[in-house]
This record gives C-alpha cells, sequence and structure tokens, in this order.
C-alpha cells in the first residue's frame, strides 16, 4: 500500500469520527450518531474522490488557475462598479454581479492555464526574472534508452551532465516488462532495473523519479513529449518514431543509435587494419569478422584462417539498411 493511501485512509477514518462527534455535540444538526458517522465517511469520500480526479494537475496548473481567478475577479469588479447596471433594482444586481464573477472567474482561470510563462509578459512587460542559480539541465530518458544502457557509460565518461528524471509511468512500464512471462522480455526488464541502480550509483549526476502523471494522455510515447515539454528537458531515446514525433513538436531529443552511428569510425577503400576471422562467410573461400562498433567485414580467402588475427585491405564498403559490410582482402600472411 502507498503512503498516499494510508492518509487518505487515515483521513477518512478522522472525517468519521468527526462526523460522530458533531452529532453528539449538536444534535439539532444531526439526529443520530450512527447518521454522523454516516455524513463523516460521505464527506471524507468527497475529498478522496476530488483528490483522484485532480491527479496529474501540477502546482503550475492551480498557481496559473489562481491567478486567473483573481484577474477575473478585478475585471468583473471594475465592470460592476462602473455604473453600467445602477439602474437595476437589487435582485437583479445580484443576478448580474453572480453571472459576472463566475463568468469573468472561468475565463481567467482558463485563458492563465492554456497560456505559458512568456504570454505574462504582457502582464508585466519589463519585468524579467533572470536566474540566479546555474540552469539544471533535465534529461528526461524514456524506457528503451534505460535498458540500452549505454547512457550510463555516457555519464561515467563525463560526455554528457544533468540531472536525470524519470517518470514514474516509465517505472511502470519497466516493471511489467520485468514481469512478463516471456523468458527474453523478462531479461530486458531486469536488464532496465539493473541500469536504474547503476545511474542512481553514479555520485556526479542526480536521479529524480518524477511523480507527476500527464492528464489527457494514455500512451507512455505521448506523455513523455508532453512531459519533456513542460519540465523543458531534453528527451533521451532509442525509438526512431518517437523521436521524429518529438521532432515535430519542437521538443529536443537525442537518439543513443544516431550518435553511435554518428561516432563509428569511417573506413575507406585502401585502409589496412587488423581483423580477427571468426566464421565462414557466405561465399566459397570467405571469412568474415567483426570491428569493435560491430561493423561485419567479408575477407575473401580467409575461410582457412577462422580463430586467427590477420591484416586485411579495404576493398569496397556496401550500404545496407542494417548497416555497411566491409569487405576486404588478405594484406599478409596472418600474425602469429
Amino acid at each position: 500500500m502507498s503512503p498516499l493511501w494510508v492518509i487518505r485512509i487515515l483521513f477518512l477514518s478522522l472525517c468519521t469520527l468527526a462526523g460522530y462527534e458533531v452529532s453528539q455535540v449538536r444534535p439539532e444538526w444531526i439526529e443520530s450518531g450512527p447518521l454522523g458517522l454516516v455524513i463523516g465517511f460521505g464527506v471524507g469520500g468527497l475529498c478522496v474522490a476530488i483528490d483522484e480526479m485532480l491527479k496529474g494537475f501540477s502546482l503550475r496548473a492551480f498557481s496559473a488557475a489562481t491567478f486567473g481567478l483573481f484577474l477575473g475577479t478585478v475585471v468583473a469588479g471594475l465592470i460592476d462598479r462602473s455604473g453600467l447596471f445602477a439602474d437595476a433594482d437589487d435582485p437583479q444586481r445580484r443576478v448580474i454581479r453572480l453571472a459576472l464573477f463566475l463568468s469573468f472567474g472561468y475565463l481567467g482561470m482558463v485563458l492563465a492555464m492554456r497560456s505559458n510563462k512568456e504570454d505574462f509578459s504582457l502582464i508585466i512587460p519589463y519585468v524579467r526574472f533572470a536566474p540566479q542559480t546555474k540552469p539544471e539541465f533535465l534529461l528526461l530518458l524514456d524506457t528503451s534508452v534505460i535498458i540500452d544502457g549505454r547512457i550510463a557509460d555516457l555519464l561515467e565518461a563525463n560526455f554528457i551532465e544533468g540531472t536525470l528524471v524519470v517518470p514514474r509511468f516509465v517505472l511502470r512500464e519497466l516493471q511489467q516488462i520485468a514481469d512478463s512471462n516471456d523468458p527474453v522480455i523478462r531479461a530486458r526488464g531486469r536488464r532496465g532495473l539493473e541500469m536504474l541502480t547503476r545511474l542512481r550509483q553514479n555520485k556526479r549526476n542526480e536521479v529524480k523519479i518524477h511523480d507527476a502523471d500527464v492528464a489527457g494522455e494514455t500512451e507512455v510515447d505521448a506523455k513523455l513529449v508532453r512531459l519533456a515539454r513542460a519540465l523543458g528537458a531534453k528527451l533521451y531515446t532509442n525509438d526512431y518514431n518517437l523521436g521524429k514525433v518529438a521532432e515535430l513538436q519542437s521538443v529536443p531529443c537525442v537518439n543513443l543509435n544516431e550518435l553511435a552511428n554518428a561516432l563509428k569510425p569511417v573506413i575507406l577503400p585502401g585502409e589496412v587494419f587488423s581483423l580477427r576471422v571468426v566464421r565462414e562467410g557466405k561465399d566459397k573461400g570467405q571469412g568474415v569478422g567483426y570491428l569493435n562498433d560491430g561493423t561485419m567485414v567479408v575477407v575473401n580467402n580467409a575461410q582457412n584462417l577462422i580463430g586467427q588475427q590477420v591484416n586485411v585491405k579495404v576493398l569496397s564498403l556496401l550500404q545496407t539498411g542494417a548497416g555497411v559490410i566491409i569487405f576486404a582482402d588478405l594484406k599478409s600472411p596472418p600474425a602469429a
């Protein structure tokens, strides 16, 4: 049971006891003790239900709504005091005032919640609040990049820095993957949880678990894009489609697969390097080896050199959907 539900149960218990106590102190309000218990429990349950409906309603949204309500009330008060309704009698005046305050209060709240922080410069046009501390760089991680694990290597090598943000819904997705009946999928999920532990052990970069959910979205990818925009964070992923969606919505995104491809060494025809032949090739007489980044090298006349280190000379490169295949010839006899 989560700590939040412990607080809710305690709150319901106190409301129920309060309802009973009111029935004992003020019997003219509540006739009997059991009725007081029911009323107290009902009031507490209503508060918990409202709390559940407001899940995902952030502090920024609440502040914006309060500010909008204040502005709407000010505008309604100015209109009420303008004298436009001076000729109305008291009953009509009360109805008009109620309509004004409700309408402008609602409009102010909606407009404030739809706006962003730059829109408030229209209200205070010559004031800019400059940060007094070093800006915080937020790196929002999705499920694929956590499972992949290369983000941990980059952080430990000081190639990137910032505060890592892992949303609670990503943690839930990782746990579901780790609990899968498929052993391959389960292994991926457990690797992701192990990588999270490794990230938390890195003292140079703080890891924050973001508890707020994204209201109105059910897909994890859509939640990630909206959360990255709301936090001003850079999204890290291995998902090509998620990267394109983020790019279309002007959300900064880093795809580690694209980064890895950009960092691969450039091999040109005529270049000579050392290679270990690990298996036979598809055609007769060919041997196959691999570079450190996984690029396959097909070597002519190397079938009988499997398991040996040889020097090869690049003949040509073939670009495929899976990457680059290098074709090479033996440069010299196998190394001792």
